[in-house]
């Protein structure tokens, strides 16, 4: 079986940054904040204010830590901190004073990204970029002060930092983001650093990037995590390369700002990563896509509490800095998705996580056999489309008039496939889907649609999140996203789409968590109405509504400081979640 060398693709800032302004939580609102509170999410994370890295479950609660800006709402101004907070359920969450502050000569310029891991005896540690007196960077350490206090709400950086100073054949400004630690079975830890050596220089659009471990680590960029082949259980990082375990090697790419990743199985005697799929070669972008729209840096851990690896993602704003400025605040996390491994051995599913169905109130849809013809736009009534979950099953009657693809290069670029074929553009079978955020009289509207090709005898099927009506604005980006989904269409003649919708962020997942694509939205009518949801076929076939049903969802408590509780936000708090009776 191949191995992959350590020459790969570029490394990447693993940050998770979410911005905002310094100025008061409970000063009055102005114009501007007003303007802004209708594209502030309500179940997603993000800091109260200002610039948004490892997550982690102990002693009973989620903590997040994420890069944190306490000076401004744009990255470059002051030195980065570490923000943390905790939640007892994923969704409700409550922020603590910053964990890390840059008041060292290991981190005297910046506490910059890295991971939680837990050790043995349940102690909580950190391992983080420092940048340091000389504005090099290099790797550090911190401990729990009180492993025994659950809100973690101390920590101390030994003063034998850094514990992996930078190598003499790297640039102090390319070695970055330690991944989560494992231990190997000869009792040694292992991480994953991202660098870049200086032999290797950039060619075109790519950068030649090495991994470096501490003792003994395993090539490859952060992160590196152990699935079970068979089921949907998650495992804890430390899990060997024993029978029925996969490993994921991910790579957040800098050049391409996306995450990329290859399951195959880990060797920690020989400290190797052999793919599964050797085919598709040591250049990243042609690996899989954990997402297919406007995600980056992504992570993840095991959640003990209910046996499942849990991602995140940083979805960072699409307008301008200025926007960011007027806001006060500027990223977002995805909603946490539960992620598994397919049966094929090749994929990840991913799935929002359980959790998020506390949040349902009013439901709408139930429709079973609607039949959609051509050019057909029904409107989905009866749920607040702003914040809304969706699930909807296609059927397809027939794949006669499938688009016929004779060029396969085609097919190389989905996401240039869904810009030519958005989804205004009549096809055989679809486009099909949603518009949501949708103005009463479509002028804006993002849709989120499947399109089927056929190439010989096979066919593809197309996912796409086209952007390019969905605002009215200057200045915003506005792509067409899209990836094929990994399933054989011709064999189950249904494809289910699950949305999830949440102001500024739209969330989607094709297939069973097949294919995911996340946009960020910033419609203008959003200011003076409201928004509109509608499920459509503008394909010549028609396509059956096998089942749909939408959700209203309930705003969750995210990093809203309350009364005297020291920015704990009282609902977060609790140790399991809230269930509420529908």
């Amino acid at each position: 079986m191949a191995r992959l060398g350590l020459a790969v693709c570029a490394a990447s800032f693993h940050l998770f940054l979410l911005l905002a302004s310094t100025s008061s939580l409970r000063r009055a609102p102005t114009e501007a904040d007003t303007a802004n509170h209708a594209r502030r999410t309500a179940y997603h994370f993000q800091p109260a204010k200002n610039w948004q890295n490892g997550p982690m479950y102990h002693n009973g609660m989620y903590h997040l830590f994420y890069q944190y800006n306490p000076h401004s709402a744009l990255w470059d101004i002051g030195n980065l901190s570490w923000g943390h907070s905790v939640s007892g359920d994923l969704l409700n969450w409550a922020a603590l004073d910053t964990a890390l502050d840059p008041t060292s000569p290991f981190d005297a310029n910046g506490c910059w990204s890295g991971s939680a891991t837990i050790l043995p005896g349940a102690l909580p540690a950190i391992l983080y970029t420092g940048i340091d007196a000389s504005k090099e960077q290099v790797q550090n350490v911190a401990f729990a002060k009180n492993p025994s206090d659950p809100l973690l709400r101390e920590w101390e950086k030994p003063a034998y930092n850094p514990v992996i100073a930078l190598p003499a054949d790297v640039p102090g400004d390319k070695f970055r983001d330690p991944s989560t630690a494992w231990l190997g079975r000869d009792g040694l830890w292992r991480i994953a650093v991202s660098a870049e050596e200086q032999g290797l220089r950039p060619v075109g659009a790519e950068r030649r990037a090495a991994a470096r471990v501490a003792r003994r680590g395993h090539g490859g960029v952060p992160g590196h995590v152990p699935r079970a082949e068979n089921g949907e259980d998650g495992l804890d990082t430390s899990t060997n390369g024993a029978g029925g375990v996969r490993h994921v090697l991910k790579l957040s790419v800098m050049d391409t700002l996306q995450d990329y990743y290859m399951v195959g199985t880990y060797d920690d005697a020989a400290d190797a990563f052999s793919p599964a799929e050797p085919e598709r070669g040591d250049d990243c972008r042609s690996w899989r896509r954990l997402d297919y729209g406007h995600v980056y840096a992504s992570k993840s851990f095991f959640d003990a509490r209910k046996n499942r690896h849990v991602l995140w993602a940083w979805a960072n704003e699409s307008d301008s800095q200025a926007d960011d400025v007027a806001r006060g605040w500027s990223g977002v996390q995805t909603f946490p998705r539960k992620m598994w491994l397919a049966k094929d051995g090749k994929q990840l599913l991913q799935w929002p996580i359980e959790e998020i169905e506390t949040l349902r109130r009013k439901r709408a849809g139930l429709w079973r056999g609607t039949r959609l013809g051509a050019g057909a736009v029904q409107e989905i009534v009866g749920v607040a489309s702003s914040q809304a979950d969706v699930e909807v099953v296609f059927k397809i009657p027939s794949l006669e008039e499938a688009e016929r693809v004779d060029d396969p290069n085609r097919l190389l670029d989905p996401q240039k496939l869904c810009g030519e074929k958005g989804a205004a553009v009549r096809g055989g079978v679809g486009p099909f889907g949603l518009l949501v955020m949708a103005s009463g009289d479509l002028h804006e509207h993002t849709a989120v649609f499947f399109r089927v090709f056929r190439h010989h005898d096979k066919y593809k099927l197309l996912m796409c999140t086209d952007l390019t009506k969905s605002s009215t604005r200057a200045g915003v980006y506005k792509p067409a996203y899209g990836g094929f989904v990994d399933m054989d269409i011709d064999d189950h003649k249904t494809i289910s789409l699950r949305t999830l919708i949440d102001h500024s962020v739209v969330e989607s997942f094709g297939g069973g968590g097949r294919a995911c694509i996340t946009a960020r939205v910033y419609p203008e009518h959003v200011a003076t109405s409201s928004s509109h949801l509608y499920v459509f076929n503008n394909g010549s076939d028609a396509v059956k509504v096998a089942k749909l049903e939408a959700w209203d969802l309930a705003t969750a408590t995210v990093n809203v400081v309350v009364g005297d509780h020291h920015g704990l936000a009282a609902p977060a708090l609790q140790l399991e979640p809230t269930r509420t009776t529908q």
